[in-house]
């Protein structure tokens, strides 16, 4: 076992949350266009394999356009935007039956969640898709992801299933993302045509020389929509995320060991999303909170309402806020969970008085602490 494949397996036995991608190029064979059910079979057995050590594994998966248009044949599908559309409709419910057919003899079963670009860069869907992706992931189940491509347009594609799976993997703040395709990981030419192109099995930083590995010779490596380039773009993703990346082959069946690149996060998962809080994202309204509620955040508590003195703006359920003290100094940023109608009706209410003053169940929670970043 090299270098490169000792790092990629104690990345994946040290991680606790995993994305699996998938390139069509593994799931469907490319003379019958028929899911390939031995490969299946065999990744399901390694992410079950996690599973049973304790790790959360979600699957992104490709295949469903191809899968569609097999079934549909040339003479029963449009062409253009909507005929890939059409054979996207067909295809992904024969996907998902094929991860079921694989996963069910382990006892384990599978969601499908299908998401365009604006399910993971708008606030409020981004948030609901990470509580429902989380709760499934906390009782078992496998995630199984794909871009829905039955409604997703030119804008508001991700446009391929590389950058895909870093933005889910950033959005469940995942610490390792594995690239899966017909490519065993960065070289510094392409291998298929360069006898003297030197594998790369471990990068510490993506800098521009890394970069423009994938531009050149390596472009073209893969057989998906991606290639080279878009897994080096997901991996920039994920790093900045907190998330390592491996890009490996499942060609010949994936293993651990074998050759890979390891691409190393930048940043850990709670810092990069405490940044994003704190630094990406303008504030929406602006909260105002007593001297004891002030203390408990520094100490990492939540936002009760009790502690609350005032609330301004017209800030919906998921957007930014800042978090202000009795002086009117900036002392946190956070994600508010409650627009701003609710909250002006719960302001210094006490928890056990909040579903009267509510009329609904709606939690002593104004601001978690996980989503909160504080001003130093």
């Amino acid at each position: 076992m090299g270098d490169g494949a000792s790092r990629a397996a104690r990345a994946i036995a040290e991680a606790r949350r995993i994305v699996l991608k998938i390139g069509s190029s593994l799931l469907v064979d490319s003379q019958t266009n028929a899911v390939d059910r031995a490969r299946l079979e065999g990744l399901a057995g390694h992410v079950a394999g996690w599973i049973g050590e304790g790790k959360q594994v979600l699957v992104v998966s490709s295949g469903a356009v191809a899968l569609g248009a097999r079934r549909l044949g040339d003479g029963a599908r449009p062409g253009g935007l909507e005929g890939k559309q059409a054979a996207a409709a067909v295809g992904q419910s024969l996907l998902m039956a094929a991860w079921a057919s694989a996963f069910d003899p382990r006892d384990l079963i599978t969601a499908q969640i299908l998401l365009t670009r604006d399910d993971t860069e708008t606030r409020r869907r981004w948030l609901n898709a990470r509580a429902t992706v989380g709760a499934l992931l906390d009782m078992g189940v496998v995630p199984v992801v794909n871009e829905n491509d039955t409604v997703a347009t030119d804008e508001i594609r991700y446009g391929d299933n590389d950058r895909l799976a870093a933005r889910v993997a950033q959005m469940i703040g995942a610490d390792l993302l594995i690239l899966l395709s017909d490519v065993d990981g960065l070289y510094t030419a392409d291998p298929r045509t360069d006898p003297d192109a030197v594998h790369i099995p471990h990068v510490e930083s993506l800098t521009p020389a890394i970069e423009a590995m994938a531009t050149g010779p390596n472009a073209g490596i893969g057989m998906g929509t991606g290639g080279m380039a878009t897994k080096l773009m997901a991996a920039r993703i994920a790093a900045d995320a907190g998330c390592a990346t491996v890009i490996a082959s499942g060609g010949e069946g994936f293993s651990a060991d074998a050759r890979s690149t390891l691409i190393d996060a930048a940043t850990t998962v709670s810092a990069a999303y405490k940044q994003w809080i704190g630094g990406s994202l303008a504030p929406r309204g602006r909260l105002v909170v007593d001297a004891g509620c002030g203390r408990a955040l520094a100490d990492g508590k939540s936002l009760l309402a009790v502690g609350l003195i005032s609330a301004d703006g017209a800030f919906g359920k998921g957007d930014p806020v800042a978090i202000l003290d009795g002086a009117g100094a900036e002392i946190a940023r956070g994600l508010v969970r409650y627009d701003a109608g609710d909250l002006s009706r719960i302001i210094g209410v006490r928890s056990a008085d909040l579903a009267a003053a509510l009329g609904y169940e709606g939690g002593p929670v104004v601001v978690h602490a996980d989503d909160l970043a504080l001003r130093r």
